[in-house]
């Protein structure tokens, strides 16, 4: 059977990559202009401090704590005036992610100034706060690049806990952003083999499936075949979703796709690329594995959609 033929597993495949699985209650729709002050005041309240794209991590025995009390998160020099209501735990606390002025150098020992991907790749805080995580450094970074409107050039205030932003002279609203970014994973079905590419600024001996911005008055689809034509030469008929990712660097959706290939000849672009090449099972098996073994050559980590793209490629056949 096709990879373009499966309905997939049991288990939705978005549910199996980092930052999926948030389970907080938004109400980002039915917010009054005083959540956030209320939020503030609760004694259950918890906020993640971030700065500059990380997140403060306290050490906690072996471990650590993303998520900070209001004294604690005191200690950080926190701007309430630009926190955001996230949403609220199946317990109904309050969770916000709050910009935090203390620089990073001037942490105490037991807190740490970690960046998402580092975080879920070394295992630092539980999988079921990864995406609160990915949630709040994404609405943080969005926040602090429209603090002044688009139009007119006046400054913005957050409205709804922060969940969207107004200009204090023309009324325009701002309302957060996701950049979508398509993944995909191009299959010769015929030869059995998928194409994988190294990127100039990946680490030594990785390989993934390529991937570039969604264009506006572009579909998926069609993103999906440009940008596997711009990088590789490789031309793509059947295009086939499989599963998305948050990534919150700062803010995009990876959106993953398969792609049948409809030419074989590659004509790598050497601007994007330093190598590309098809991989037969064998091979793209042994990358998965080396990442799990250690080696030369090796696949994105198991968080990444990359690399689930590739596993259920190999587990649902060509």
């Amino acid at each position: 059977m096709s990879i373009f033929d499966t309905t997939g597993s049991a288990q939705e495949p978005s549910s199996r990559v980092a930052f999926a699985g948030n389970r907080l209650d938004r109400q980002s729709e039915f917010r009054d202009d005083d959540c956030l002050a209320e939020a503030l005041a609760s004694d259950t309240m918890r906020a993640f401090a971030i700065s500059r794209g990380r997140a403060y991590l306290r050490a906690n025995g072996a471990g650590f704590e993303a998520l900070h009390h209001a004294e604690q998160l005191a200690a950080f020099d926190p701007d309430l005036d630009n926190a955001i209501l996230l949403g609220f735990s199946e317990t109904n606390q309050p969770r916000l992610a709050v910009p935090v002025r203390l620089d990073p150098e001037e942490l105490p020992d037991t807190v740490k100034a970690i960046d998402p991907r580092s975080i879920y790749i070394q295992g630092l805080v539980s999988v079921s706060l990864l995406g609160e995580l990915a949630q709040a450094t994404s609405l943080v970074a969005w926040s602090k690049t429209h603090q002044y409107c688009g139009r007119c050039g006046h400054p913005t205030r957050p409205r709804a806990g922060g969940y969207r932003r107004e200009c204090t002279a023309c009324d325009q609203m701002l309302f957060p952003r996701t950049d979508p970014v398509v993944i995909m994973l191009a299959v010769d079905t015929q030869s059995d083999l998928c194409l994988l590419g190294r990127s100039p600024h990946f680490p030594p001996g990785m390989y993934s499936c390529l991937a570039g911005f969604l264009e506006p008055g572009e579909t998926i689809e069609e993103a999906v075949r440009r940008e596997t034509h711009e990088e590789s030469g490789i031309r793509i008929g059947r295009v086939s979703y499989h599963a998305s990712q948050p990534w919150p660097m700062p803010h995009t959706l990876m959106i993953g796709c398969y792609g049948e290939a409809i030419s074989t000849k590659i004509a790598m672009d050497s601007r994007e690329l330093e190598d590309c090449r098809w991989f037969n099972r064998a091979e793209a098996a042994a990358l998965i594995g080396r990442q799990i073994e250690g080696g030369d050559m090796r696949s994105p980590p198991p968080g990444a959609i990359a690399h689930h793209l590739i596993h259920d490629w190999l587990t649902h056949g060509s």
